[in-house]
């Protein structure tokens, strides 16, 4: 059956009909589908009486869960996007939650015996493929109705056996499983992390952090074989190798839990971490140096509380929504922006020309992260005298910095941008070229952008990696016309309906299929 053939009521009926037969035929309950959902069984009661709203991808989970085809959601294959470029976009947006808080505050949730309730998660690939992994060994998430929040209870024993490799291969996050495995087996095997086409990036800073925990690991086969070895140590220091968001948090995982004292030198300080921080805290974990370069973690060897936490805003996805409204020359307000992991890329714009006005301060949710809203004007913007490039926090951030290639295309004059964290992202930079912009490779690190641009309409496949895409994305909406951009599910990954809210603000963005 197809869903557009249809009247809208007639369809939801008879697509729940067609869900609860589907579910007696596999034998299952109400609750045990909800399960597999992620939502609740008074949910899929709703869906089975007609009396639910649909979603393209709750169909598709639903046709998942049930393994039925009985449901059709339209065509298959990639997704592609036509941009009529060109438009003034207008109001505000707000900024969601951060999905790289999200990942390892999912990771986080497996040391903890009760239960742990995320508010306002990112409902995204990435956080997808995590809770594949999740439940796959075991554990119980469950979304509220409204799947904004998630329910994650962990099993006394974790079935690490059954440990779903395809979703596991297809993140780097699952590198964060190390930390709080090794204290749930004496030996474990993990497949090799994934994710953006970035380059070749070591995993040895981590096997480096978690050395101390008794942690060994041995790379075969497409999987890390870890063996973990009591060390008896009652304190421990741990100098990072390299100022790493990831490596500190598998830092800080493996040393919750471990008995005695656990300080952690040239840690970052970045928002993911501190919002790692704050959970654990949560949790009974007694963590000093928040938001500092040195942690000392007084370990628990057991973790066991009911806690409920909102994981705060996304200061990469703010820079996103800023950087649409800077091409297009827009009067745009974006609220929710944390501030504070900001101020260098506020800074290195003032410098450009941009004109901006803050909001008053106030808390996020969590009751710690800064937050204003941003509100930009149509400015005439100068190249900036010195390059742009990242550094740990508080400096630019790594994941902001390909935006300022798309900014720099729109200002006069000539832009260094200098990636030297990721060997390859700095080559797609160069899709730009496609839509008018001056983008010259120097070497895999550096492009040298000359401005300002007349952007130009143009077909583009998605580069595969998440930022770059959505750079591309962004100078569509500058280019007057209509433009292609081809296979860009990788966007999914890190960003909650984008378009959508993209459209709501004036932009002219059409998803199709082939």
């Amino acid at each position: 059956m197809t869903v557009t053939e249809l009247p809208p009521d007639t369809a939801m009926r008879r697509i729940g009909a067609l869900v609860r037969d589907a579910r007696r035929h596999r034998g299952m309950t109400q609750q045990q589908l909800a399960e597999r959902l992620g939502t609740s069984q008074s949910a899929v009661a709703r869906i089975e009486q007609g009396n639910q709203n649909l979603t393209l991808e709750l169909l598709g989970r639903l046709s998942a869960a049930l393994e039925s085809e009985l449901i059709s959601v339209g065509p298959s294959g990639p997704t592609h996007l036509r941009v009529t470029g060109g438009r003034l976009l207008s109001g505000s947006v707000a900024v969601k939650s951060s999905k790289n808080a999200a990942v390892a505050l999912l990771c986080a949730a497996l040391l903890n015996r009760g239960r742990t309730t995320l508010r306002n998660v990112a409902r995204i690939v990435e956080v997808d493929r995590i809770l594949d992994v999740l439940r796959s060994i075991g554990v119980v998430a469950t979304w509220d109705e409204a799947g904004h929040d998630l329910t994650l209870v962990v099993p006394d024993e974790l079935d690490l056996a059954g440990i779903d490799a395809d979703a596991a291969r297809r993140t780097r996050s699952i590198i964060m499983f190390l930390g709080p495995l090794l204290h749930r087996a004496p030996s474990f095997e993990l497949p090799y992390a994934g994710g953006c086409d970035l380059g070749t990036r070591t995993v040895q800073p981590h096997m480096i952090a978690l050395r101390p925990f008794g942690l060994d690991v041995e790379a075969r086969s497409g999987e890390y074989h870890a063996t973990v070895t009591p060390t008896g140590a009652s304190s421990r220091t741990i100098v990072l190798t390299e100022r790493g968001d990831t490596v500190t948090e598998n830092a800080l995982l493996a040393a919750a839990r471990a008995e005695g004292t656990t300080t952690i030198r040239n840690a970052s300080s970045n928002y993911m971490v501190q919002d790692l921080v704050l959970y654990l805290q949560l949790l009974g974990v007694e963590i000093d140096g928040l938001g500092t370069t040195t942690l000392v973690v007084r370990g628990r060897p057991v973790l066991d509380a009911d806690v409920d936490y909102t994981i705060s805003e996304d200061p990469v996805e703010a820079m996103s929504l800023l950087t649409a409204g800077i091409v297009t020359g827009s009067e745009l307000t974006v609220r929710r922006a944390p501030v504070e992991f900001l101020e260098i890329e506020l800074a290195v714009l003032a410098e450009m020309g941009l004109r901006y006005e803050l909001s008053p301060e106030y808390l996020a949710d969590n009751g710690h992260t800064r937050l204003a809203d941003i509100t930009i004007s149509p400015s005439a913007l100068k190249a900036p005298i010195d390059k742009i490039h990242p550094m740990p926090f508080p400096g630019l951030n790594i994941d902001n910095l390909p935006f300022f290639a798309v900014i720099a295309a729109q200002a006069e004059g000539q832009t260094m941008i200098h990636d030297w964290v990721y060997d390859n992202r700095a080559i797609h930079l160069s899709d730009l070229t496609r839509l008018g912009a001056d983008v010259r490779l120097l070497d895999p690190h550096r492009v040298l952008v000359n401005g300002p641009s007349h952007w130009s309409s143009a077909e583009v496949v998605c580069p595969p990696a998440l930022r770059p895409a959505v750079c591309i994305l962004l100078a569509m909406l500058a280019a007057k016309g209509t433009s292609v951009l081809r296979n860009v599910d990788i966007i999914a990954r890190g960003y909650e309906h984008l378009y959508e809210r993209l459209v709501e603000i004036g932009a002219s963005i059409e998803v199709f299929h082939d």
